[in-house]
């Protein structure tokens, strides 16, 4: 392969990468990721609206934490890793392993548990879907 072969071979994997990071989580089944009910019930028993705004819960309107607003269209998660249901369950699970000094704390969610909270906040759409 000459280098300039080798070049756009490297250009567009990272093209492909690129763009595969920024639709993350969007053309995933929300019924292979957990029950968006429960979730939206475990969101609200857990008090995670204590911090945060989190549409569809009307006692959620925290103002320490981001609102929660068009959730499924997002990219990032706490602004550290790409958002697919896998960084997003692990968040929610132990967001200080993964940020030591968020402000968010460890609930002792267990993974099925994270698994349905994440199913609902994908139903969190907006800018491109409907919410």
């Amino acid at each position: 392969m000459t280098l300039r072969g080798a070049c756009a071979a490297i250009s567009g994997a990272a093209i492909f990468v690129f763009l595969a990071g920024c639709n993350a989580g969007q053309s995933t089944s929300l019924t292979s990721i957990g029950n968006p009910h429960s979730g939206k019930q475990l969101l609200s028993s857990y008090s995670c609206g204590a911090c945060h705004i989190i549409p569809g819960i009307r006692t959620a309107r925290g103002l320490v934490g981001p609102p929660l607003s068009f959730y499924g269209d997002r990219t990032m998660i706490a602004g550290q890793l790409p958002n697919t249901p896998t960084n997003l369950m692990r968040w929610i699970e132990h967001p200080e392993d993964i940020d030591p000094k968020t402000a968010m704390p460890d609930l002792g969610v267990s993974a099925e548990q994270a698994s349905d909270m994440t199913a609902y906040l994908y139903t969190l759409r907006g800018h491109r879907g409907s919410q």
